[in-house]
């Protein structure tokens, strides 16, 4: 380490998580840094499939001070959103420092080291907000696959010139899975595997929609929550499978010539074999299959058997000081999505700027303490 910082606050990760926290942090006056791994603000949204789109309209796509410009029912491309969080940072004037990788943060007993390839903060909070399940989650048996059939996963899928002229097969059919599938059906026989999701029950794109989606984000934010029955027992559920279908409906698939078929259970002479026997004869796999958490780098005891840290509302408790932002369901299902993370991350700040307070009291009182102490030794 060629530097030493001492800050307040260090956020981990400058996507739309941190930069939420951040927002609310300068509200409340408190000095932090956020370090991103990115070379420019947005770049974790600019770094996937070329036809993405928002699943959410622009109306919900905002963070906490800024609405998302333009058509409130428009769904911003991933440039677009990607554009608005640089621009966000700029506006809110935040101190975020790209193209920085955190490799280490631990705990020394009274203080958090955050540790990079060049510099090392000495921080009293640390706010995770690194998104950090971003290892891409595929099979085991995924290295069984014939050497020539080309295979990938949705995190370094771009566009359909990446794969080989032939049949695909998409193992996962969420949104992720149904959206690709539904670009590689104008060029090629597409097989989507794995369980229907389920889907919601409008067009979410169609003017008659505006009634209904405002009603099923509210739901998102409010009702499906940890602190309520239908929440709690939906939580498990969402945190093992894929959401809802959003925007791709099975009509849609259908038309589009995609078709369904089992789940892929293994690999047996080179091929993909379904649970029913079926090993289709395709020239690509791209799996869809999710990813799993990376807390490799994060050097404390806060973890249970499946990475998921212990905390309340992204707070831990057992490790004073230490937050999360952004995480799958952390308090509601809205959590990981945009129109989620600024109230988590304000209640995180909340916390953060009360426990400041009080180590701040305690810190006069002990100068005071040590002041009274000097006068009747005669020090002063």
């Amino acid at each position: 380490m060629s530097t030493t910082e001492h800050i307040e606050t260090v956020i981990v990760g400058g996507g739309q998580a941190g930069l939420a926290t951040g927002y609310h942090l300068a509200r409340g006056g408190r000095p932090f840094v956020i370090l991103e791994v990115g070379e420019r603000i947005g770049d974790c949204w600019r770094g996937r499939w070329d036809s993405l789109r928002l699943f959410s309209p622009a109306r919900f796509d905002g963070l906490p001070g800024l609405p998302y410009p333009g058509d409130a029912w428009s769904f911003p491309t991933r440039e677009e959103f990607a554009d608005y969080l640089q621009a966000y940072a700029a506006w809110a004037e935040l101190p975020v420092r790209t193209g920085v990788r955190v490799r280490r943060v631990s705990y020394d007993g009274s203080r958090y080291l955050v540790e990079t390839e060049h510099e090392r903060y000495v921080a009293e909070n640390v706010v995770i907000a690194a998104g950090y399940d971003r290892l891409p989650k595929t099979p085991p048996y995924a290295t069984e696959l014939a050497p020539d059939i080309r295979q990938l996963h949705a995190i370094d899928y771009r566009n359909p010139d990446q794969l080989r002229d032939g049949p695909v097969l998409i193992v996962g059919a969420g949104n992720s899975g149904a959206d690709i599938a539904m670009e590689l059906s104008a060029s090629r026989r597409v097989l989507l595997s794995g369980p229907h999701p389920g889907q919601i029950p409008w067009r979410i794109e169609r003017r008659a929609a505006r009634v209904l989606t405002p009603a099923l984000f509210f739901l998102f934010r409010h009702v499906l929550t940890v602190r309520t029955p239908m929440g709690r027992k939906l939580r498990p559920k969402v945190l093992a499978h894929s959401a809802p279908l959003i925007r791709i409906k099975s009509a849609d698939l259908k038309a589009a010539g995609v078709e369904r078929v089992a789940r892929t259970a293994g690999v047996r002479d080179g091929l993909p074999e379904l649970v029913d026997g079926q090993r289709p004869d395709v020239a690509n796999v791209l799996w869809c299959t999710g990813f799993k958490p990376d807390i490799s780098w994060i050097d404390l005891p806060v973890f249970d058997e499946d990475g998921e840290p212990a905390q309340r509302r992204g707070v831990v408790e057992g490790q004073p000081g230490l937050y999360f932002v952004g995480r799958l369901f952390q308090y509601a299902v809205a959590s990981s999505m945009i129109q989620g993370v600024g109230r988590d991350a304000e209640h995180v700040v909340r916390h953060l700027v009360a426990r400041a307070a009080v180590r701040s009291a305690s810190t006069e009182d002990a100068h005071i303490g040590a002041e009274g102490a000097d006068q009747e030794a005669g020090f002063i």
